[in-house]
């Protein structure tokens, strides 16, 4: 008789493939696998017996062993894949769910088709007006890291102007702190790193989405809302070029009588900074409850990049400058609709949804 450790090698794969087969479920899967492939399967102990074995056929007996470990890990990872489709099959079939039985027989068919809600209608047209200025469009994630967020915007855990933004945190488990973003100014980071790392500036590009912030609903704010940024890194930008750009899209968008002005403002992320209003689109100047009777309404901020931002994605600031501005897509449905309570726009009332179909 063979006194090799390895001597039942085939036998042993031969069987463990057979147990693998005859698994059944994801969870009998899951409660075999140690005894199949982890330290306290049958390969573990072989593998530990290896060092009984001359030096000469050590080598040769450790790349079987390996190979036989391949083999039933490969099968090992087909059976869980066939395990989980037949599992997704199972569900799909037990969630499959009869319409004929849950629609009233006085149902008038066919039935209206649905439609793209206000905001999402008006996210598109700023598209459309930017695009037709020369703009791209980009997209970021929702959920940001604390850099992307805040410290490469120059706002650093110690600044006063994090107060400015009631953040929703996440917790992750991690180290690092993660965040719903607060504004749609972190995929200015993102893109500005992707055009060092690709050498592909100049930059000339709007970015809308989705943000939260910590903000009690009222007739012009909500928690949950929507903005569009813009960004423009080049050579030979000036202020002269912010402005030009926010009065174009305010005639274009909103018609000519409306127009735009610019006012002094702070945000830490550019310098010098402005806020930007509009004619109230409710009133047309002449002053209401929405505008707080000024005449004006605030669409957003902007301003020349700071040197502190260029710095952060390793942009040289003696070479290139650039502007960036934001403001609300739905502050801008509002005032394009002439509703006078932003929270028309989530509160799902179909007399109200109806008539933008």
């Amino acid at each position: 008789m063979s006194t090799s450790p390895l001597a039942d090698l085939a036998q042993q794969t031969t069987e463990l493939l057979a147990a693998i087969a005859a698994l059944s479920t994801l969870d009998a899967l899951r409660d075999a696998e140690a005894s199949l492939t982890g330290k306290r399967s049958p390969l573990a102990a072989l593998q530990k017996s290896l060092g009984a074995l001359e030096p000469a056929t050590r080598k040769t007996a450790g790349a079987e062993l390996q190979e036989a470990r391949r083999i039933v890990e490969t099968a090992l990872e087909e059976r869980r894949a066939d395990l989980r489709r037949e599992a997704r099959r199972s569900s799909l079939e037990t969630d499959r769910l009869d319409l004929g039985d849950v629609i009233p027989s006085d149902v008038h068919w066919p039935l209206a088709a649905g439609h793209p809600g206000l905001v999402s209608l008006t996210q598109r047209e700023l598209e459309d007006v930017f695009v037709g200025m020369g703009f791209t469009v980009a997209d970021g994630p929702e959920v940001e890291s604390d850099w992307y967020n805040f410290e490469a915007l120059n706002i650093p855990p110690a600044h006063p102007a994090r107060g400015l933004w009631d953040t929703f945190y996440i917790d992750l488990g991690e180290p690092e702190t993660v965040v719903l973003r607060t504004h749609t100014s972190p995929t200015q980071i993102h893109l500005m790193e992707r055009a060092v790392a690709t050498d592909s500036l100049p930059i000339h590009s709007v970015m809308p989405g989705r943000c939260f912030r910590r903000d009690t609903p009222d007739a012009s704010h909500l928690y949950s809302f929507h903005q569009i940024e813009g960004l423009v890194v080049d050579r030979g930008i000036t202020f002269g070029d912010l402005a030009g750009v926010i009065e174009t899209f305010t005639r274009a968008y909103f018609g000519p009588d409306i127009s735009s002005r610019l006012r002094p403002g702070y945000f830490p992320f550019t310098e010098p900074s402005a806020e930007f209003e509009v004619t109230c689109t409710i009133c047309r100047g002449a002053g209401c409850r929405t505008c707080s009777s000024t005449g004006w309404l605030e669409l957003g901020g902007c301003g020349m990049l700071d040197p502190a931002v260029l710095a952060a994605v390793g942009i040289d600031g003696e070479q290139w400058s650039g502007f960036a501005f934001g403001f609300g897509i739905d502050r801008c449905a509002q005032m394009r609709h002439e509703l006078s309570d932003m929270r028309a726009l989530i509160e799902n009332d179909v007399r109200f949804l109806g008539q933008f179909s």
